[in-house]
């Protein structure tokens, strides 16, 4: 896990010098029959960068995106009405049925579809349209870490292929470096306060909740703690009850319009005794784990995930649990 964690700023690079004239055409097909409908059909590591991917289209495109459940095909057969509609497939493996039904079925009903995925030969990668391969190589590990950093960069890459934009993409050709960067950063303020943890919150807001949804996964899959994963906002409503003397919290609050309502929460909840692991931008009033700043604001959230990843997978060997062979859990799931 550690090794495929540090190979990420690679994974991107390679990503990034591949598939240009495809990811253009496919921008152009997008501006030229603008879908006036987009979901996203995804599980696990993959709906949370589905999730990142969605937000950038709302918030800059304007166009609502929803998050696809998938049983209302595989399961309920529901004939879901495809004019107009785009469906964007978030997948490492590519195998699991209840993805590549929907994508199917999309397909042969006249939607645009498309799927990001790590192994190009896969059933999903056949069942859509388009097939944009992560690039990321083999991950042998159970916890995803470069592929889903790939999968970060491929959202943002398909938003700046629709918008035709050039700062975006000139941006993305700068990540690899910020990604080097933000893979040493240190994190080890974390392991004692998270060594002896049970439960714990995970913090973010906007373009940053989709990295505290993958963090909380990765502290159930590698470390056994139940973490759960909430907005800065929703947190205030019920979650907040909890938070007592000593309880552990992860807020993520990267550069954007969600910081300082982050940085506010924080210091709230250590005024009331928690113990807030507070990930910020190096000089920020509290910030005791340090975030590298991305290229351009909205790739932040990359650079936080990627310096994550180490400090995670360290955490667990310190709990006495083994990263790279999680309980109860295998590399390629497949649900229907």
């Amino acid at each position: 896990m550690l090794d495929e964690a540090r190979e990420a700023p690679q994974a991107v690079a390679r990503q990034l010098a591949e598939d240009g004239e495809r990811w253009a055409a496919f921008g152009a097909k997008l501006r030229q029959q603008p879908p006036a409908s987009l979901l996203t059909i995804a599980r696990g590591s993959s709906d949370h960068a589905a999730h990142y991917a969605a937000y950038l289209v709302m918030a800059r495109l304007g166009r609502l995106v929803t998050s696809m459940p998938m049983s209302l095909v595989t399961l309920y057969q529901s004939r879901i009405r495809c004019d107009g509609l785009a469906s964007l497939a978030f997948s490492q493996s590519g195998q699991s049925p209840d993805l590549i039904g929907p994508t199917d079925y999309f397909r042969q009903c006249g939607a645009i579809t498309c799927a990001f995925v790590n192994d190009a030969a896969s059933p999903l990668a056949r069942a859509a349209e388009w097939m944009f391969p992560l690039h990321a190589a083999q991950e042998t590990s159970v916890a995803a870490t470069k592929s889903f950093i790939a999968q970060l960069v491929a959202g943002a890459r398909f938003t700046a292929s629709w918008q035709d934009d050039k700062t975006l993409r000139s941006a993305l050709g700068q990540l690899p470096a910020a990604l080097e960067k933000a893979v040493q950063a240190d994190w080890t303020p974390a392991l004692d306060v998270l060594h002896g943890a049970d439960r714990l919150f995970v913090v973010g807001r906007g373009l940053g909740l989709p990295v505290a949804m993958e963090a909380a996964l990765k502290f159930k899959e590698t470390c056994g703690i139940q973490a759960e994963a909430f907005s800065g906002a929703e947190i205030q409503h019920g979650p907040m009850a909890l938070i007592d003397e000593g309880y552990p919290l992860l807020v993520f609050a990267p550069r954007g319009p969600a910081q300082s309502g982050l940085l506010e929460l924080a210091q709230a909840m250590r005024a009331r005794g928690a113990r807030v692991l507070l990930a910020a931008p190096q000089g920020t009033p509290g910030a005791n784990l340090p975030l590298v700043h991305a290229p351009q604001e909205e790739l932040d959230p990359v650079c936080a995930i990627q310096s994550f990843y180490p400090m995670v997978e360290a955490l667990a060997r310190a709990r006495g649990n083994d990263p790279d062979r999680p309980p109860h859990l295998k590399k390629v799931t497949r649900t229907s």
